[in-house]
């Protein structure tokens, strides 16, 4: 069977084009589609979760598959290597229009099956490596892994306080602690601290201050040439601020932890 296989980005693109393409290179060289297969999904989405999988998957050797360009396989060097080894290696053809490609059961197409399994190997170990580097390198600098330690508790413990008068009228009516716990959406252990006074309520100023802490790691991790209370740099790099403040922190708390007043803040985003 000869399966041609079209993808757009979005619903604002359209599939004629390269379904064009398809059936005039197909005129020429005297083929005929059995099957088209066709979707709307980005390219940085994972072949195995695209229909493309499904049609690798149920492909038989000695089939073809024709495409556009190799892009429509994906956008990362990586899946389109992958993709096209798992199709060498089943014996598949497959016709790239635009780069001349016609990869099948030919010296040329092992050699190059070889090739996008070793690129593709290659690829992969670099990407390891760039992520240790990348992890050594914060390290290095002091700065802490992962979310301030508590923050999590902090929050739980807050449900319960703005819940306080529901928990009492629960209490009162003999209901449980597991249900209680349900009804709020914390844990049963959290709740149990809680009511016995073991952890104190713990007020919205230490909240702040996490959140601000917070604030501060991620600034140091995602602005790291910014110097506390520099504007400037804050006008030039608006994205940035931006994607700080769409985070979930309030002005208060990135004032505090980029020392710089509340109303210049909310007026260059704003």
């Amino acid at each position: 069977m000869i399966y041609a296989y079209i993808r757009v980005s979005t619903d604002r693109q359209t599939v004629e084009n390269q379904r064009f393409e398809v059936e005039e290179y197909c005129n020429k060289k005297k083929i005929l589609i059995d099957e088209w297969a066709e979707e709307t999904i980005s390219g940085t989405k994972e072949v195995d979760t695209r229909i493309l999988g499904t049609v690798l998957e149920k492909m038989q050797k000695g089939e073809t598959l024709i495409i556009t360009e190799l892009s429509r396989i994906g956008r990362k060097l990586f899946e389109i290597l992958s993709f096209l080894n798992k199709a060498m290696n089943k014996g598949i053809f497959v016709f790239s229009i635009k780069e001349g490609y016609e990869l099948g059961d030919n010296i040329t197409s092992k050699v190059l099956a070889f090739a996008f399994g070793l690129s593709a190997e290659i690829e992969r170990n670099l990407i390891v490596q760039r992520t240790k580097e990348g992890l050594a390198r914060r390290m290095a600098t002091g700065l802490k892994m992962g979310r301030p330690k508590g923050l999590k508790v902090v929050r739980k413990r807050l449900v319960c306080s703005k819940h306080a008068e529901k928990i009492k009228e629960l209490l009162e009516k003999k209901t449980s602690i597991s249900s209680i716990a349900r009804i709020i959406g914390v844990h049963r252990i959290t709740l149990t601290d809680y009511i016995s006074g073991k952890n104190k309520e713990v007020d919205k100023e230490s909240y702040s201050k996490n959140k601000v802490e917070s604030a501060k790691k991620y600034i140091s991790e995602k602005m790291p040439l910014f110097k506390n209370g520099d504007i400037n740099y804050l006008r030039k790099n608006r994205p940035d601020f931006i994607a700080l403040k769409n985070t979930g922190y309030s002005y208060d708390n990135l004032s505090q932890a980029l020392g710089i007043e509340v109303g210049l803040l909310q007026g260059l985003f704003n």
